[in-house]
């Protein structure tokens, strides 16, 4: 029998594929056979019936602990963009001693500390407060790189490592967060007990941590 994928003679996508978080949370559903399952163990069988419900509370249990842990999740994120963008503000401070820094600047540093502080909103805030924060710490770099003698200042160096730091733990936090996302889709999906208890409770599938499509683009821009 020959290969299904034969990478050496079949078509190749030579143009490459991009991909993105589709933005649509999916209701979970059953059909008549997962309801006369669940009749049928109580009608013609009474112990099974039992188990059924026992296992249904013990899986109601499992699901709520996971969404408390997605709120955990989700609350770190919020608290590391809340210091990154106190840290971008006291680099901001810090530059503008030295030379004339955009005004914008400023704004955009209040609208992303107010954003970052009611993140709760959901996932959509949450994405939107780090678009703004990225595209602060971008503004802030712009003007570092054209004044070369404010990397000398101590204190910019440790804030600009603070924020280098927050960085890397931010993105560590949304993968911990994606994590828990894609636990919790995939169970809710199980049948029958974990998809009798998803309907029952009116369960969706949640939406990952996507990036911007600003950060996307920049992702593609030539750095050397």
């Amino acid at each position: 029998m020959a290969n299904g994928l034969d990478e050496m003679n079949d078509p190749i996508l030579e143009e490459g594929r991009d991909v993105n978080v589709i933005a649509k949370s999916l209701p979970v559903t059953c059909g008549w056979g997962t309801r006369f399952f669940e009749v049928a163990m109580w009608l013609l069988f009474i112990i099974p019936g039992i188990i059924l419900t026992v296992k249904k509370i013990r899986v109601k249990t499992e699901l709520q602990q996971i969404e408390q842990k997605l709120q955990h999740d989700a609350s770190q994120i919020d608290n590391y963009l809340e210091q990154r963008v106190v840290i971008l503000s006291n680099l901001a401070k810090l530059v503008e001693k030295a030379v004339e820094l955009d005004k914008e600047t400023y704004t955009g540093i209040a609208e992303a500390r107010s954003g970052a502080r009611v993140t709760g909103g959901g996932d959509e805030a949450r994405n939107e407060a780090g678009t703004k924060i990225e595209n602060l710490n971008a503004r802030l770099n712009l003007a570092i790189e054209a004044y070369p003698q404010l990397q000398a200042h101590q204190e910019i160096r440790d804030a600009i490592q603070q924020n280098s730091y927050l960085q890397k733990e931010i993105t560590a936090a949304r993968e911990v967060y994606n994590s828990t996302v894609a636990t919790w889709n995939r169970k809710i999906f199980i049948w029958p007990v974990y998809v009798i208890v998803a309907v029952k409770e009116g369960y969706r599938t949640r939406i990952p941590f996507a990036t911007s499509k600003e950060i996307k683009e920049k992702a593609r821009d030539v750095f050397f």
